[in-house]
């Protein structure tokens, strides 16, 4: 008897790459009856094998998060799985109803929620302090009631682990076969890219700020957090040296990386980003592409450990700037440092053999 597996969103796009592109397809080829609720407006479809149920798209944020999540419920519901996976924090009372009707319920947590939070500096300390509280109550509160938990890094997991022992650490590595036909040769142009949201917390400023002493381009491809930060951003001296790409699809991602010498990930010191796994980093090293990225303990676990780039302190703009013109002006170390993250990414940090736990996973449920 075929399995029906229901994912459903109210916050993601419906080709989100952890959500379709990863987890979804790998259980549609499984042989799993797939479908996914979302909440976008472009109406339903079938791709690859995956049914997509769209309820609409909301007016704005509070109608997302009333209307869009009672609608994503209802559809889902209506789905009669056996299995659900649901993906934001903001369905989780939702998702509890499910349970209480007999389904299995998985929670697949992307996000330290909490300590998120505690980084929205635009909130003010003590109403992010407040949030950051009560967030994890609630959390906390129905995670020990739903069947499972997918978590996506060592310190998440340990987090869920206290409250349901049926917690499975399920990393958001790369595809490795929609890198690997990027060739890490000579062949570059005087380019370094950041590919991803564009924020304050992720380190646009400093970034842009440390790209006046840089001698080369920055391919800048994502969306502005918001229209008052681009504007600022734009002010800076260092945009001077700036193309930006705005939102890019996966094939213009291959592009960019293709003809880039180094890739860039700078997020400030916040609790939800120094144990954070940030896809751009394992898709950079995937590309053949040397990194530059903030100086965390796990990020340089990663990067400095494997060789395939440099860490440097993310506030610290002549550092960033010094970290970029290491590469720049040594091709040979850089092609190296390319060639050691691509193996790393083909050896360890790929989604070919995460996507092996999440089917361990999934039919233990069973």
């Amino acid at each position: 008897m075929t399995v029906k597996v229901c994912h459903f969103t109210s916050a993601h796009p419906r080709y989100d790459i952890r959500i379709f592109i990863k987890e979804c397809k790998t259980l549609a080829e499984a042989g799993y009856d797939v479908s996914i609720v979302v909440a976008d407006g472009k109406g339903d479809e079938v791709n690859s094998g995956v049914k997509i149920i769209d309820v609409g798209k909301s007016s704005g944020r509070l109608s997302r998060m009333t209307k869009s999540v009672w609608n994503v419920y209802k559809k889902s519901l209506s789905v009669d799985a056996d299995i659900y996976h649901f993906h934001d924090p903001e369905l989780i009372f939702v998702a509890y109803l499910l349970k209480l009707k007999g389904k299995k319920v998985i929670y697949d947590v992307h996000e330290d929620l909490p300590r998120q939070l505690l980084g929205k500096h635009y909130l003010g300390k003590l109403p992010a302090t407040v949030l950051s509280f009560f967030a994890e109550l609630v959390e906390d509160f129905f995670s020990k009631r739903l069947t499972a938990i997918i978590t996506v890094t060592p310190v998440i997991n340990q987090r869920f682990l206290k409250l349901n022992s049926f917690s499975e650490m399920i990393r958001n590595f790369p595809l490795f076969s929609e890198f690997e036909n990027i060739q890490s040769d000579s062949k570059k142009e005087n380019e370094v890219c950041y590919i991803g949201s564009i924020t304050a917390e992720r380190g646009i400023l400093n970034m842009i700020e440390a790209m006046k002493n840089i001698q080369a381009k920055l391919n800048l491809a994502g969306v502005f957090g918001t229209e008052k930060l681009f504007q600022e951003t734009q002010r800076i001296e260092g945009w001077k040296n700036v193309n930006f790409h705005g939102s890019v699809s996966r094939k213009e991602v291959a592009a960019i990386l293709s003809r880039s010498k180094a890739g860039l990930v700078f997020f400030l010191p916040l609790p939800n980003h120094v144990n954070a796994y940030p896809i751009k980093i394992f898709e950079y090293m995937a590309a053949g592409v040397p990194v530059v990225s903030s100086d965390f303990p796990l990020w340089k676990e990663i990067v400095e450990g494997n060789n395939c780039g440099v860490c440097v302190a993310p506030d610290d703009t002549k550092a960033i700037a010094d970290g970029v013109n290491k590469l720049l002006s040594n091709e040979s170390l850089a092609q190296q440092m390319g060639a050691n993250g691509k193996k790393a990414i083909k050896e360890k940090y790929n989604w070919e053999a995460e996507s092996r736990n999440l089917l361990s996973f999934y039919a233990k449920l069973q």
